[in-house]
C-alpha cells in the first residue's frame, strides 16, 4: 500500500524516537487520516527486525479492525489475546490484545516481561487509566507507541505522564489543506439550550444531566435540522439511549427517515448498512459510533452530547470528515449552549490551539447564526483579531518598557513581534518540559538577547531557542534588532530581514541614535 507523505513522515519519526532512546512515544493523527495504516506499517517494520508486537485496544471492534488492516497492508496475520483466546503457543509475531483481558494479574503472569518487544496502543488517550498502566509496567522494557486523534491540552499533559515524547502530530487544518479530509463549515443554530444545572463526573459532563437539559428542546432542534440538513446524510450524537430513541421518533415526525442504533441493538449491522445504502438519512446514537465506524458519505454531524473532552468531540465530528465522491464539505450544526462553563467543546476547538483564539472564534460564529462558515476562514479571522488585540496591549507594554535600561528582550515582546503561534500557544506537556529552564538554556537565551528570567519552563526555553536558530538560518531579524527598532516605534520588525534591520540601525546610529526625519517609524516598511 502506498503511504501518504505525512504517514511516511510519521512512521520515520516514531522509529527515530525509539532509536534515540525515547521508548514511549505518541503519534497524533486526526480521525480519517489512516492511523491504523501507519501503525500497521510500523508493526511490519518491527516484525522484520525480529520483534514480537502487541497491539492493545479497549474494544473488540478496534482489535478486529487493526488485525484486518494489518493483513491487508502487510500480509501479516495476528494471534488474539482476548477472553478464552490466547496467543501463547501461536507462531504469529503479532498479537491483538484486549486490555480488559490482559490487565488481569493471572493472565499477565503467564507472559515473561520481555515477551513483547513492541507495544502499540490504539486510541491512546485511554492509556492514562490504571488497566493500561498495569500492562505497560509488566512489559517495562518494550518500545511503546500510542496513537490517538487530536487530544486537548489536558489530555496531552496527562499523556505526558505515560509517554516520553510526541513523535509526530498531523493537524486537522493540515489534512484539510492538503486534501486528505473534507473542509468543515460550522452553522450556529439559534436554539438556546439551558446548560446551567448540568454537573460533571470523571472529567466530563454527566450524560443524564445533559439529557434532562436537552429534552425540552428536542422538537425545536428537529425543526431547525429540517431547515438545514433535510437533504444530507446526518449522524446525531446524543447523551443517552432513551434520548437517542426519542429524538429518532421526533425526527421521523419532521419528515426525516431516521434510525437509531445502540449497544443492545440486535439489528445494528443491518441498520448501519441500510443507512450506508440510503434507506435512512439520519442515524441517531448515544456514543456508539465515536470509534471504529466509518461511513465517508456522512456530510452532516450534529453533536447533542456536549462534552469538554476535545478528543471525544473530534471523534464525533470525525465521523463526517472523510472524503467521498460528490461531497465538498461537512456541515457541523452547533447549538447555543447557555453556560458559564467555558470548557464546553465547540467548532473552534477542532482547529484552534490558542484558547484566546478559540473564545474569539466562538463569539464571532455566534454572531452569524444560520450562516455556514468555513472553520479555517473563521479561525484566520479570529487569529487576526486576537493578534491585533495583543499588539494593542503590547504597544502599551512597549511604551512602559522604553523607560527600562535592560538590553535583553522580553519573551512576550519577541513572541508578539514575530507572531509565532508555536510560542504564544505553547503549553508544557512531556516530563522535562515542565521543569525550570536549565543553566545552559538561560545562558543561551541571554546570549541571543532574550531575558531568561521571564521564561517559565525548559520546554518554552527550548522552543524559543529553536525559533531563534531557525530565524537566523532564514536571515530574519534577531531579538536584539527587534528590541532596538521597536523601542523607536517601528512595527512588525519580527517580519524584517536581518540586513534590513541592520541597515536601519546603522542609519539611526549615524544620526546620533535618532530616527532620520525622512522616516516615520510607525509607517515604515523596509524595501525587500
Amino acid at each position: 500500500m502506498q503511504m501518504r507523505p505525512y504517514q511516511q513522515a510519521a512512521r520515520e519519526a516514531v522509529h527515530r524516537e525509539w532509536d534515540e532512546g525515547r521508548n514511549r512515544t505518541l503519534l497524533v493523527l486526526p480521525t480519517g487520516c489512516g492511523k491504523t495504516i501507519v501503525f500497521a506499517k510500523i508493526t511490519e517494520d518491527e516484525v522484520r527486525s525480529g520483534s514480537r508486537v502487541l497491539i492493545l485496544a479497549h474494544r473488540g471492534e478496534l482489535l478486529q479492525q487493526a488485525a484486518d488492516k494489518l493483513e491487508r497492508t502487510s500480509g501479516l496475520k495476528c494471534a488474539v489475546e482476548k477472553a478464552e483466546q490466547t496467543c501463547l503457543g501461536e507462531w504469529y509475531r503479532v498479537t491483538v490484545g484486549s486490555v480488559q483481558t490482559l490487565m488481569r494479574q493471572k493472565r499477565l503472569a503467564q507472559f515473561p516481561p520481555d515477551y513483547f518487544q513492541t507495544i502499540i496502543i490504539d486510541e491512546a488517550h485511554h492509556a492514562i487509566s490504571g488497566s493500561y498502566q498495569v500492562i505497560l509496567e509488566h512489559f517495562a522494557g518494550a518500545h511503546v507507541l500510542g496513537v490517538t486523534a487530536t487530544p486537548d491540552r489536558g489530555d496531552k499533559q496527562n499523556l505526558g505522564k505515560v509517554f516520553d515524547s510526541l513523535a509526530y502530530e498531523y493537524t486537522l487544518p493540515q489534512a484539510i489543506h492538503e486534501g486528505y479530509l473534507t473542509p468543515i463549515r460550522a452553522l450556529t443554530v439559534p436554539v438556546q439550550i439551558d446548560f446551567t444545572h448540568v454537573g460533571t463526573a470523571a472529567g466530563d459532563y454527566k450524560p443524564g444531566d445533559i439529557a434532562t437539559a436537552l429534552d425540552p428542546y428536542l422538537d425545536q432542534i428537529a425543526a431547525e435540522m429540517a431547515k438545514h440538513c433535510a437533504d444530507r446524510k446526518t449522524v446525531v450524537f446524543l447523551p443517552l439511549v432513551k434520548t437517542s430513541q426519542k429524538f429518532r421518533d421526533i425526527l421521523c415526525q419532521h419528515g426525516f427517515r431516521a434510525a437509531e442504533v445502540n449497544g443492545e441493538s440486535d439489528d445494528r449491522e443491518q441498520v448501519l448498512q441500510d443507512f450506508s445504502d440510503g434507506k435512512y438519512n439520519v442515524l441517531c446514537n448515544s456514543m456508539l459510533l465515536t470509534e471504529g465506524w466509518d461511513c465517508p458519505e456522512v456530510d452532516c454531524v450534529v453533536v447533542l452530547r456536549s462534552t469538554k473532552v476535545r478528543a471525544l468531540y473530534c471523534q464525533m465530528v470525525g465521523r463526517g470528515t472523510r472524503l467521498a465522491e460528490g461531497k465538498d464539505h461537512l456541515l457541523l450544526l452547533d447549538f447555543l449552549w447557555n453556560t458559564e462553563k467555558h470548557e464546553l467543546c465547540r467548532p473552534a476547538c477542532l482547529i484552534c490551539e490558542d484558547e484566546e483564539v478559540q473564545q474569539k472564534m466562538t463569539q464571532q460564529l455566534e454572531q452569524q447564526p444560520g450562516v455556514p462558515v468555513d472553520i479555517e476562514e473563521a479561525e484566520n479571522k479570529a487569529s487576526e483579531d486576537v493578534v491585533a488585540d495583543r499588539e494593542e496591549k503590547l504597544a502599551e507594554k512597549l511604551e512602559s518598557m522604553k523607560k527600562r535600561k535592560s538590553k535583553l528582550v522580553d519573551p512576550l515582546q519577541y513572541e508578539m513581534s514575530i507572531q509565532s503561534r508555536d510560542l504564544t500557544g505553547y503549553v508544557p506537556a512531556f516530563g522535562w518540559e515542565s521543569s525550570p529552564p536549565t543553566d545552559k538554556q538561560k545562558k543561551d537565551l541571554e546570549k541571543r538577547g532574550i531575558n531568561p528570567d521571564a521564561v517559565e519552563s525548559a520546554g518554552k526555553a527550548e522552543q524559543i531557542l529553536r525559533t531563534v536558530a531557525q530565524r537566523q538560518i532564514s536571515g530574519l531579524a534577531t531579538p536584539k534588532q527587534i528590541r532596538c527598532l521597536e523601542k523607536y516605534g517601528f512595527l512588525h520588525v519580527g517580519g524584517w530581514s536581518f540586513d534590513a534591520a541592520k541597515n536601519l540601525i546603522n542609519r539611526i546610529a549615524a544620526n546620533g541614535w535618532r530616527v532620520p526625519r525622512s522616516i516615520t517609524a510607525a509607517e515604515y516598511v523596509p524595501e525587500v
